[in-house]
């Protein structure tokens, strides 16, 4: 591992530890392969472990798989499916795990989704989050969501190990309420749009305002290598 010597938070009742500056996989799309690989590899040895993508983002597990081949059981590896039904979500899952050249993910996660689904629906995408995780393709589930009271009602479920939402420190009090109800019920905080979507122009002010958060783990998008050594 590199120079940075990276914190670690607990990623709620998973139990998993991540660093506390993590990679979120969706700008890699815009690299070709090599510069993508040459960049996941560098975010690795520097000490990164955390990296999420999503079956959406092209081919972005792809390149994460071929940079993360061989190191795998050193990272921990989130990926999202946008599937409308239980078969979908689990194809979506195969397709993710040939991409990313694994046998499991360690969080599978609904992909931004309007609502919860059903958990007592067999043919529900809640059904497909169970099967995948009984079968040891994911450890732990989730959802992704931009509206907040799908986010609150996740964490409160019981259901859910994980939350992701946008928090950053132009959030709301509103918004900033998701952070407690996570730490009340031991879900891990996943936060997207960590830079609230590029207004935030000063990566410290962002840094020093997760460092405050010990229960959310920013994952911040990174396109190039300047932006991984601010981080």
């Amino acid at each position: 591992m590199g120079g940075m010597n990276m914190k670690m938070k607990r990623l709620g009742r998973t139990g998993l530890s991540v660093t506390e500056n993590s990679f979120g996989a969706l700008p890699i799309q815009r690299l070709t392969r090599d510069e993508a690989v040459s960049l996941v590899r560098s975010a690795y040895d520097a000490g990164i472990n955390y990296f999420d993508t999503a079956r959406a983002y092209s081919d972005s597990e792809e390149k994460l798989g071929l940079a993360l081949d061989g190191v795998r059981r050193n990272v921990v590896i989130s990926t999202k499916s946008m599937g409308k039904t239980r078969a979908d979500v689990l194809r979506d899952l195969d397709v993710s795990l040939q991409n990313l050249k694994t046998d499991y993910v360690d969080i599978l996660q609904l992909h931004n989704i309007p609502a919860l689904p059903d958990p007592e629906d067999p043919e529900g995408l809640y059904a497909a989050l169970a099967q995948a995780r009984q079968a040891g393709k994911c450890r732990f589930i989730g959802i992704t969501a931009h509206r907040l009271d799908v986010a609150l009602a996740a964490a409160r479920s019981g259901l859910y190990d994980t939350v992701q939402f946008p928090i950053s420190y132009l959030s709301s009090d509103e918004d900033m309420q998701l952070v407690d109800v996570c730490r009340e019920h031991d879900v891990g905080l996943i936060a997207m749009k960590a830079l609230a979507g590029g207004l935030v122009s000063s990566g410290t002010a962002a840094f020093a305002f997760f460092a405050g958060l010990p229960n959310a783990v920013p994952i911040w998008g990174i396109q190039r290598e300047s932006e991984l050594r601010e981080f």
